[in-house]
């Protein structure tokens, strides 16, 4: 039952970062799996891609991932991780498993001993070998692809498409050499093509994902808390889905210099400094008095629901002498709100619906056209 939780685990996590695919199965009976070794991810495609009648358990780095408590606890109830020491002793720790294999079990081992770079395989240790022998069981070559590119070595999560191509059983007398060889045909086999993309998306992701990006956020929410007719969540519905990454750093931004905004338009308006406001109406104007005049600052929390831009509340704020503070307060706990979980929303969005990024151009079209109906709506709706 934990072998299978644990697949049902690993399989949904990688097809939400980009897909896994797998191409043969275990022999019936124990044997001892040999894969390439590039990235964390390994450990997962392979409980996502090996049968769970199995209960595959890995061999990982006593060192590192038993290093602490709580890191141990992880490794072995995640992963079914059990310690094999690189430093002396771990041809004992991996002779212990020879009751479970000789029952049916397999044992998961990384013979390069560490992460490797760049897709080339390290020198195979001989322990998976010596192990196979002394349990009377196969070898079984495994090669994976992909994973180098989903988790980099000391890099970060991004979306790739694993796949793990599993190979015919060597006998346990095979040498080290062999085993690489078969692990090494079998990953040159497997490369993982990229996810399709578009181009408009890519274009998109370097230019929010430069140094460039946040400040183009703060100047967008700015401008239309002063006059600007396109709000800021349309900005980060276009550039969250294209590097979601980017939503936190971006939603932040566009939050800032919507407030930077708004309290300038309330100043130029307590100043009698009328700004142009496209696409707000008289009736938009009257109900925002209105508001003001019965809750004062509070009013604000109104905007994010009732279609009425936060230009319209900063400017009307302004005539009516509300408190600068006062109305940073509120429209922080409104319009903050609002900014930050439709950026989120959307990163996540894009997370998700990444490997269909190779639409991103139409998602433009229908966002484009579906925002433009709903604004239509509701300036005809105040007018």
């Amino acid at each position: 039952m934990s072998a299978r939780l644990r697949r049902v685990l690993w399989r949904t996590a990688l097809t939400l970062t980009g897909g896994v695919e797998t191409r043969g199965r275990l022999p019936r009976g124990g044997c001892v799996v040999v894969a390439n070794h590039s990235s964390h991810a390994d450990t997962a495609a392979l409980l996502a891609a090996l049968d769970a009648r199995h209960g595959p358990a890995i061999g990982a780095a006593a060192d590192y991932w038993f290093a602490s408590p709580y890191r141990a606890r992880i490794c072995r109830r995640l992963a079914a991780g059990f310690p094999v020491r690189r430093s002396g002793g771990g041809t004992d720790d991996l002779l212990a498993h020879v009751p479970s294999l000789r029952a049916g079990g397999a044992v998961v081992l990384f013979p390069e001993g560490t992460r490797g770079r760049d897709g080339a395989l390290g020198t195979f240790h001989r322990g998976a070998l010596v192990l196979a022998e002394a349990a009377g069981v196969p070898v079984v070559p495994v090669g994976i692809a992909g994973t180098d590119r989903l988790l980099p070595k000391h890099g970060r999560l991004r979306p790739s498409l694993v796949r793990v191509r599993i190979g015919d059983p060597l006998p346990a007398s095979a040498t080290p050499d062999q085993a690489r060889a078969a692990v090494a045909a079998l990953h040159d086999r497997t490369v993982a093509e990229p996810l399709a993309d578009s181009r408009v998306r890519k274009r998109i992701a370097r230019v929010v994902g430069s140094p460039f990006g946040p400040p183009l956020a703060f100047a967008w929410a700015g401008a239309e808390a002063l006059s600007w007719p396109l709000m800021p969540e349309l900005l980060l519905a276009v550039a969250c889905v294209a590097l979601p990454r980017r939503s936190l750093k971006l939603s932040l931004a566009a939050l800032a210099g919507s407030m930077a905004g708004g309290l300038l338009a309330l100043q130029l308006a307590a100043s009698g400094v009328q700004l142009p406001a496209p696409l707000t109406t008289d009736r938009m104007r009257a109900e925002v008095r209105h508001e003001l005049s019965a809750e004062g600052a509070a009013a604000v929390r109104h905007q994010p629901w009732n279609g009425i831009p936060f230009k319209v509340y900063a400017h009307e704020a302004g005539r009516a002498d509300v408190p600068a503070g006062d109305f940073l307060a509120a429209a922080v706990r409104a319009r903050g709100t609002r900014t930050l979980a439709v950026g989120l929303a959307f990163g996540a969005f894009g997370f998700l619906a990444h490997r269909m990024r190779r639409r991103y151009g139409t998602y433009l079209a229908l966002l484009g056209t579906g925002f433009a109906v709903g604004l239509s709506l509701i300036v005809a709706g105040w007018s």
